[in-house]
């Protein structure tokens, strides 16, 4: 530009923008430094420059360019600069000449060449993480939301989502944009970034309620107060930092924090795996409290803080080197899932971790399924089937009571098991502890496939029952009585029915003949 080869102007500019720059040392200042960019964007038609004034834009997200103008009203020029772009000019042949682009980055990021203050992503060894400042030359992170993406990807998928609202045209759009791509990308894999165009989509920023009015808005899909998500508004200070700061507070808390000498991880009443992470950090990691909101349905997550491998516990467990995570299968045994952990960046922690969560679940699956397949032949041979051969041994004259589960289909069948071996457990401890202080008689848990055996049925009523897939039947054969439940079969409600016929509380029939089976 012909311009920028004036040497005098060309310092003048320089030393404006300098003393500009030279201020910004602190959060304050910065958060200070995005607003004037803000104002200055959205306000330099309506304020083109008095006499003497002088403004600056940015060129845009991604674009390196920063634009300086000066002079009087009518007689303002304009000058455009670039900084931080790989891809663009060395600093040494910058059109300002004096490594402007170390010295902007550096006051305001802390970042440049030489290092300086980093943004560290919370690994399980503290492992350092992206630096801010640094450009952006790398492609956006911010996808565009609609009303689809949201409800397929965003509400109730245990991921955090960091989202901009706005219109195109309106006050800091583009730098709330920039600062939003800084966080998404140096929180990548434990949280993504979108935007919400509330122009094109009116009436979806209407029903979510983040239309923005006077400024874009940043909000926060967030699962802090509960397994729900929601969404959260940020007003904080506008400032990359302070963001990150509110993102990483909203981020899943579906671990729970254990002392590690009040470990308990036998059986589980549940079908779900545990897994327990052993770290020496003061707080729950950002990687686990990202993976713990991706599996809370899935999985139940502990965490404990400690500090030497020396510890008995931890021998005990086979841990040998820290951080580590244990899993327990649903059945009690125990897993040794990794040890020594190291982690490059929080995306491809949670990829990794995802991958070990995905095979630890599978071997879950298939010992929750073997589980079930020997309880049900446990419950099979614990409630036998009544027979000819059986009958009188089971529901003889010398049982007091006969409790029948009668059948007509498989799943009528499994039913009926589920629910009288988990009744008969139950009432067995009892009528034991009756029967050895002589208060209490015995009774019988049978199975009776209705379909084959329906005299048995007929014997009783002349309906037969024959429109119940299943039902109890309480027979008293030294009597000759019986007594149905046909409601819906629950373990709770068959329970009170069989503690109301023994305590007398039922009204019961007499049979039309002796039931027989074939």
């Amino acid at each position: 530009m012909k311009s920028n080869r004036n040497p005098e102007l060309r310092t003048r500019n320089f030393a404006t923008i300098q003393q500009l720059v030279q201020q910004m040392h602190s959060p304050l200042k910065i958060n200070t430094f995005y607003k004037q960019a803000i104002l200055t964007e959205n306000e330099e038609n309506r304020r083109p420059g008095g006499p003497g004034s002088s403004g600056f834009t940015f060129g845009g997200p991604g674009s390196g360019n920063f634009n300086f103008k000066s002079g009087a009203h009518g007689n303002s020029k304009s000058f455009s600069y670039s900084f931080g772009n790989p891809s663009s000019k060395s600093e040494s042949e910058s059109s300002f000449g004096h490594g402007m682009s170390d010295m902007f980055m550096n006051l305001i990021f802390g970042g440049g060449k030489k290092g300086g203050s980093q943004f560290e992503s919370d690994g399980f060894g503290g492992a350092s993480g992206r630096q801010f400042g640094s450009g952006r030359s790398t492609p956006s992170h911010i996808q565009a939301v609609n009303s689809q993406l949201y409800a397929k990807e965003i509400a109730d998928q245990g991921f955090t989502w960091l989202l901009l609202s706005y219109t195109p045209a309106i006050k800091g759009y583009h730098v709330l944009e920039s600062m939003v791509e800084e966080v998404a990308t140096s929180l990548e894999g434990a949280m993504k970034a979108g935007s919400i165009n509330c122009q094109k989509q009116s009436s979806f920023c209407k029903e979510l309620g983040v239309n923005p009015s006077r400024s874009a808005r940043i909000f926060v899909y967030s699962y802090r107060g509960s397994d729900k998500g929601s969404l959260v508004e940020y007003k904080g200070d506008w400032e990359p930092k302070a963001l990150k700061v509110f993102c990483q507070d909203h981020l899943p808390r579906f671990s729970r924090r254990i002392d590690v000498g009040n470990l308990d991880f036998s059986l589980s009443k549940e079908d779900l795996p545990r897994v327990l992470l052993f770290s020496t950090k003061k707080d729950t990691p950002v990687i686990w409290r990202a993976v713990s909101g991706l599996y809370r349905k899935r999985i139940l997550f502990y965490d404990a803080e400690v500090h030497d491998v020396s510890n008995p516990i931890l021998k005990k467990l086979g841990v040998d080197a820290l951080p580590a995570i244990i899993g327990w299968l649903s059945n009690g045994e125990k897993r040794v899932l990794r040890t020594g952990i190291t982690v490059k960046n929080l995306k491809s922690a949670v990829s990794d971790l995802s991958g070990l969560l995905d095979s630890f679940e599978k071997e879950n699956k298939k010992a929750v399924q073997a589980r079930k397949s020997q309880q049900k032949e446990s419950e099979v041979n614990q409630i036998p089937l009544l027979t000819g051969s059986n009958l009188d041994s089971l529901c003889g004259e010398r049982t007091p009571v006969c409790i029948i589960g009668a059948f007509r289909s498989l799943k009528g069948k499994e039913k009926i098991v589920s629910i009288l071996s988990a009744v008969s457990l139950e009432k067995t401890l009892t009528r034991q502890q009756n029967q050895a202080s002589g208060t209490g008689d015995s009774i019988s848990y049978v199975l009776l496939d209705a379909k084959k055996q329906q005299r048995f049925l007929d014997a009783m009523d002349s309906s037969g029952f024959k429109s119940k897939d299943k039902l109890i039947v309480a027979y008293k054969p030294r009597r000759g009585k019986f007594a149905t439940f046909t409601n819906e079969l629950t373990t709770e409600e068959v329970e009170r029915f069989i503690g109301s016929v023994l305590n007398g509380d039922v009204q019961f029939s007499k049979i039309r003949q002796k039931p027989y089976v074939e």
